[in-house]
């Protein structure tokens, strides 16, 4: 059985590599914020004591990201290509959590802004959706081009305005206006209608988990108090189509500047 999941997942010799430093980064953030992971075990303890059974305690949700990563992850697994992705995700993900945080558009139980420990979850869920992005692109492949032109435009535009009336109350702040202006330029230059439209489903979906785990643990909560809001969902969209784009912004630069050595 688990020879046919790791030949139907494609696993590589990479594959192993990335799981580890997965775990590997898992176990850095619990020992270093051991405070927090200490304050969890306590409300855990709480809740036995009075009679809670642990299948009831236990966050099926939160094991089901972190299977479902774990395994999206290890899927064709390249680090040449993956690691351009971690690269992104990194530095992307602070961009976002500090506009955020900042703007108090959302905020975090421990009141950092950002809080460094969540940042690892920005690349690890951006390996996710490449992956997902794949099936998504295998799913559609004899579909024809001309139906994802007129889906992009209606849904990107669609975003763009639930983005509008969502961050309203931030309009006074340069961090609001510059992720205005990004989104307005990532949505007005397409380069492939169909990967963006896939690239952001596939965010948008492992977004909505995400979200409705953070949400509802009460771990970020956002000024209008839902569990999670819709723009939240759909912003994880619109960032992993902003971190392709990044990515092959990068990609294509190095190319130049490694050439104009040679």
């Amino acid at each position: 059985m688990l020879t046919r999941l790791r030949t139907s997942l494609g696993f590589t010799r990479h594959s192993y590599t990335l799981l580890s430093v997965f775990l590997l980064v898992c176990l850095l953030i619990v020992y270093i914020w051991w405070p927090l992971a200490l304050e969890y075990w306590r409300l855990f303890e709480q809740y036995s004591s009075l009679g809670y059974a642990w299948y009831q305690l236990f966050d099926w949700l939160l094991f089901g990201l972190f299977a479902f990563m774990s395994l999206t992850i290890m899927a064709r697994a390249d680090l040449k290509t993956d690691g351009l992705i971690v690269f992104v995700g990194v530095f992307g993900g602070l961009a976002i959590e500090s506009w955020g945080t900042q703007t108090n558009l959302w905020h975090y139980y421990t009141a950092e802004r950002p809080p460094l420990w969540i940042i690892p979850a920005w690349p690890i869920a951006s390996l996710s959706i490449d992956r997902i992005t794949r099936f998504l692109r295998w799913l559609t492949v004899t579909w024809p081009a001309a139906i994802f032109r007129p889906l992009y435009w209606g849904i990107f535009l669609a975003f763009y305005s639930l983005m509008l009336g969502y961050i309203a109350p931030t309009f006074d702040k340069s961090y609001t206006l510059l992720a205005l202006l990004i989104c307005a330029l990532m949505i007005l230059t397409p380069i492939d209608h169909r990967q963006a439209l896939l690239t952001f489903l596939a965010g948008s979906a492992l977004g909505y988990f995400l979200e409705r785990w953070g949400t509802t643990r009460q771990c970020w909560m956002y000024y209008t108090n839902e569990t999670p809001p819709l723009f939240a969902v759909l912003a994880h969209g619109m960032a992993a189509v902003a971190f392709w784009r990044t990515g092959l912004l990068v990609r294509k630069t190095w190319e130049r500047l490694t050439h104009g050595k040679t």
